[in-house]
């Protein structure tokens, strides 16, 4: 399953995600740190959409209550 989803309160505005049998197979942020996010990107891919939530959600970058990986987190809950 392909999901697009608009991020708040973080500098990427958008979040490209694919799952299939609850394996992140793919995901794109637009906008942001273009290197820490194809590095989260690239080290997401093939991982179990629990075990990412687990390690990733609440994270927060700054003063900000969220940051890209938490907001990715909030995308995979929508779609698990």
């Amino acid at each position: 399953m392909k999901y697009s989803y608009r991020t708040t309160g973080t500098c990427s505005s958008q979040i490209d995600v694919e799952v299939e049998n609850g394996i992140v197979k793919d995901v794109h942020f637009t906008g942001g740190c273009n290197g820490n996010l194809q590095g989260i990107s690239s080290l997401v891919k093939g991982m179990k959409v629990d075990d990412v939530i687990a390690r990733l959600e609440g994270i927060r970058c700054g003063g900000k209550p969220t940051s890209c990986p938490d907001q990715l987190c909030k995308a995979l809950r929508e779609i698990h």
